[in-house]
């Protein structure tokens, strides 16, 4: 996307004394009109450019990550672990994705605002946008226009060259309105959806007060890390590996392994088939531990109006 500025490199070298070759005419001219086109194109239509701002700060989070071995402790690992299942389970699968994303069940507001930002802890953006992007994957599945990290793309952009290469509609205000109107109407979600970065400042002097350095760098740097991979593998590999208990017109797939380390999510030809029923793992040895959470507030009457999948599925 073009933002406005055109180099005067190419009309210099222009003006300049005739070279022995064409070709650098020729180059020169070609570099000259395909800028002023570009300029011209709808938004939709121009070339994609790196955010330099989205590597920044996604290179350092991992470089600091790194840092780990010099930091080790068996403390900092159950602290990474638990952060992990807490932001990751709770906070994103629970609450982020079968929660606001689809609805799948009903809880108490206040109870509701926790586990949101339980979410915007796990450093994946707000819910504003996480829901809207979830809802749109959903309305137009590996399409390459439509869906922000389509698998047809191939492995690397659905796993995370989409965010380095972001499509501006897909991140802009009109977009939030249309497929997360719900979210939108809420003053909470509206903060929370412009102020997740600050949330993790009191998360790390907590931790540096109970731990030091070591606790930081694995419950801060680590743990997001992890997550954000563990993430992007629904986007990636359960697009491409495992197999298909519901034969729709995608092509997503059951991934045991997947759904470990994302505590049921990789389950996802059941979750595209059925998006709205709150369990992922339909099959007695289909680990789900999302579903588990969920159970347990069923359970002491915090969850209800749970979207259960339909008999004649679960019988077939």
């Amino acid at each position: 996307m073009s933002n406005g500025n055109f180099s005067l490199i190419p009309l210099i070298t222009l003006i300049s004394p005739i070279p022995q070759s064409p070709v650098p005419y020729i180059l020169c001219l070609r570099k000259v009109f395909v800028r002023l086109n570009l300029q011209n194109l709808p938004e939709k239509d121009q070339p994609l450019r790196l955010d330099w701002l989205s590597v920044l700060f996604f290179g350092v989070i991992h470089a600091l990550a790194f840092l780990a071995p010099w930091f080790f402790s068996w403390s900092a690992v159950g602290v990474a672990l638990f952060l992990h299942w807490l932001f990751g389970s709770i906070g994103v699968c629970l609450g982020y994705h079968r929660l606001l994303s689809h609805r799948s069940f009903k809880v108490p507001r206040f109870l509701e605002y926790a586990i949101a930002i339980l979410g915007a802890l796990s450093l994946q953006g707000g819910p504003i946008f996480w829901a809207a992007g979830h809802r749109l994957h959903h309305a137009h599945t590996e399409d390459e226009e439509k869906d922000p990290y389509s698998a047809r793309k191939g492995f690397w952009w659905s796993h995370m060259m989409w965010i380095f290469y972001p499509r501006a509609e897909f991140f802009n205000y009109d977009y939030y309105q249309r497929f997360a109107p719900d979210l939108v109407r809420d003053p909470f979600y509206r903060w929370l959806n412009r102020n997740f970065l600050i949330l993790q400042l009191p998360v790390a002097l907590l931790l540096y007060a109970l731990g030091g350095w070591s606790f930081v760098v694995y419950g801060v740097f680590v743990r997001a890390v992890v997550l954000w991979h563990t993430t992007w593998l629904i986007n990636s590999v359960t697009h491409m590996w495992g197999y298909r208990t519901f034969e729709i017109n995608d092509n997503s797939r059951n991934l045991w392994w997947a759904a470990i380390l994302t505590y049921g999510e990789g389950w996802h030809n059941n979750h595209h088939a059925y998006p709205h029923v709150v369990k992922c793992g339909w099959r007695w040895w289909e680990i789900d531990i999302t579903w588990w959470a969920i159970w347990c507030l069923k359970t002491v009457g915090l969850a209800k109006d749970l979207n259960m999948p339909p008999v004649q599925a679960v019988k077939s």
